[in-house]
């Protein structure tokens, strides 16, 4: 047994050793479960398994350590030193804060101001808290500017507080020996020193500007010598001599805005103009005689200062640059009177006249100003997306609620429950679709079509509705204005494209044969001469091989000679009212083919004799697989 070589020797600095030996270096668990939370705990053995060392103590002792002082091992602890003392003349020199400020002043024995706008700054120095108001000296002002107040301890109230920089700040109001200074602004020291000890600044204003001092600034104005025309020598020569002008004011561009027309008198005898409105008998307008007053009429006005009163009574010369005369009113030009564009189209003869032998213009020819009713704009439809019917689609375009397209009612009345029925097959290069054969239903109230794919058993297709009942536009027809298949397409040997399949016409029922005689002139004559050679080859017997005897089918005369023998059984009873009706209005695709169950609970509710020998056997002979019947065959024995 190896014994470890280190122990018993003494825990003392120089005399601990690391164990040689020692193989386990494993560290115990110290996290845990409890309750299903994960719970920390304290180790109890070191690495390796190794004890550790851990000194425990009483309570005692421990109480004895917290009440122990530390002044009897260490002394008393020494004071700091007191912090360096600067004076505030020191530390505050040559530090201001600096503030734009202005106050309003009343001038009441002036004619041309009527208060002053006096812009100041104030200083507040702060190794002494006290302020001074200085005021720009502004040349030529005639007012004692400069320092306003000389720096010292400004007074706040009548308590006998004085002014603090904590009671500055940009957007205040502050009154120093009774006038109101109004602060806007202060520069960036000001600002910094402000928000580093925590006073939140208000947002800078703009400083008043002084409404006398910005009139000095504007230009002189300038005066225009009278002229020397004698106007008493106007008014004797041109009395009672007026231009007529007719005009139009065209304000439909705006808002409920209407031509209306005008009447523009020129008095030659003293250069004014009169406005007149033209009113119409029953206009519904007040008969207000005139628009504008007989007065002169500004051409040019002059740029006025800002505290010019718009509001005036008259106009005089100096507020004009240039007057409207003679020379502006010419045939066929616009013309601006009082921010209003009139179009000049027309004038009397004395008018012409005087334009004739004043201003050499002879030709002022009328212009005709009746408004011509535009073109009617096509209505052009968007291309259509492929969705439904275009007729549906284009009712978005015609009007913002769209409504239903309107239908032919009479046509609907007249072709109601008419449907021409045909076989057809698929031409498609796959063997295995030569076989499908396809009922297409042609609705004469519509002109819709509906396909219907009888189901044969064990052929891996699966039978049934192959096309809703929808409009089928030809393969070369224009998206625009589509053509749709008619009645007059159908007949045999015809080619019926259906959303890129074809099919070929291979047969009808007898109702198609009957509609093409009585409605010979929508066929072409190739789909009368296809009609005609089936009925002759349904007449004409086939003929028989040399060496066989032709045999007749015998489950179809087996068929007919069923059927025969129910309608003479069944001549007198109920139930051959109504039952074609109840069944094509459940064969709402008119495929001829529906269900047993559906088939057999239409008959319970009309009293069909099911039970009789007869419809059993005709039942069985009409059905088409497991779950289909064709009832076609079978409502020709409840026909006459």
């Amino acid at each position: 047994m190896v014994t470890n070589p280190v122990h018993g020797l003494p825990f003392i600095p120089g005399a601990s050793f690391t164990d040689c030996t020692k193989t386990a270096f494993h560290r115990s668990q110290t996290l845990g479960y409890r309750n299903g939370y994960a719970v920390a705990r304290r180790p109890t053995v070191g690495i390796g398994g190794q004890r550790l060392q851990v000194n425990e103590l009483s309570q005692a002792e421990l109480d004895e350590l917290a009440s122990k002082a530390p002044t009897l091992t260490y002394g008393q602890p020494k004071q700091a030193p007191p912090a360096y003392f600067v004076p505030a003349h020191v530390a505050f020199d040559k530090k201001v804060l600096r503030f734009d400020a202005y106050f309003q002043e009343d001038i009441p024995v002036s004619a041309e101001e009527h208060y002053r706008i006096r812009q100041v700054t104030i200083y507040y120095y702060l190794e002494d808290d006290s302020m001074s108001i200085v005021e720009p000296i502004v040349e030529n002002s005639g007012i004692p500017q400069g320092k306003l107040i000389k720096r010292q301890r400004l007074p706040k109230n009548s308590v006998g507080d004085h002014y603090h920089w904590k009671d500055l700040n940009r957007g205040i109001n502050i009154t120093i020996y009774g006038k109101t200074f109004r602060i806007v602004d202060c520069d960036r020291f000001t600002k910094d020193f402000l928000e580093s000890q925590g006073i939140e600044l208000n947002p800078p204003e703009k400083m008043a500007l002084d409404p006398y001092t910005e009139l000095r600034k504007q230009p002189v104005r300038k005066y225009v010598t009278p002229s020397d025309f004698d106007q008493l020598k106007q008014f004797l020569t041109f009395d009672k001599q007026v231009l007529r002008f007719y005009a139009i004011w065209d304000d439909t561009d705006s808002m409920f805005g209407e031509c209306r027309n005008y009447i523009i008198h020129y008095y030659l005898m003293d250069d004014t103009v009169e406005i007149r409105e033209v009113h119409e008998r029953n206009d519904g307008r007040d008969p207000f005689p005139l628009l504008v007053n007989r007065q002169r009429m500004p051409k040019v006005l002059v740029d006025n200062a800002k505290n010019f009163p718009q509001c005036v009574l008259e106009i005089s010369d100096q507020e004009v640059l240039e007057w409207y005369t003679a020379k502006d009113f010419i045939v066929g030009k616009p013309l601006t009177i009082l921010g209003r564009t009139f179009f000049i189209y027309d004038c009397d003869p004395f008018t012409r006249q005087y334009y004739k032998e004043k201003f050499g213009i002879s030709d002022l020819p009328p212009i005709d100003i009746s408004k011509h009713e535009p073109p009617p704009v096509k209505q052009e439809l968007p291309p259509y997306n492929g969705y439904g019917l275009i007729e549906d689609s284009a009712q978005n375009c015609f009007v913002l609620i769209p409504k239903p397209p309107k239908k032919d009612v009479i046509k609907m009345l007249l072709n109601d429950n008419k449907v021409l029925r045909y076989l057809a097959a698929l031409e498609s290069p796959i063997p295995e679709d030569k076989e499908r054969r396809f009922i297409f239903s042609y609705f004469l109230a519509t002109d819709m079509i509906s396909i219907f794919e009888p189901p044969v058993r064990n052929s891996g297709i699966i039978g049934g509705k192959y096309l809703g009942r929808t409009k089928v536009v030809k393969p070369l027809s224009s998206v625009d204005d589509p053509d749709y298949y008619g009645p007059g397409d159908f007949y045999i040997g015809a080619v019926i494209e259906v959303f890129g399949h074809r099919f070929i016409i291979l047969d009808t029922d007898e109702y198609v044969l009957k509609y093409m005689e009585s409605n010979a002139a929508q066929y072409s004559p190739e789909a009368l001469a296809s009609i005609q050679s089936r009925v002759q080859k349904q007449e004409a017997p086939a003929p028989a091989p040399e060496n066989m005897q032709a045999k007749p089918d015998l489950s179809v005369q087996g068929m007919e000679a069923l059927i025969s023998a129910i309608k003479t059984h069944l001549k007198d009873h109920p139930c051959k009212d109504g039952i074609r009706d109840a069944l094509q209005a459940y064969d709402k695709e008119a495929s001829g083919y529906m269900d047993k169950e559906v088939f057999f609970k239409i008959c319970e509710t009309l009293s069909v004799p099911l039970d009789d020998s007869l419809v059993k056997e005709l039942i069985e002979m009409c059905c088409h697989g497991e779950d289909k019947i064709d009832y076609y065959n079978f409502l020709r024995a409840f026909s006459d």
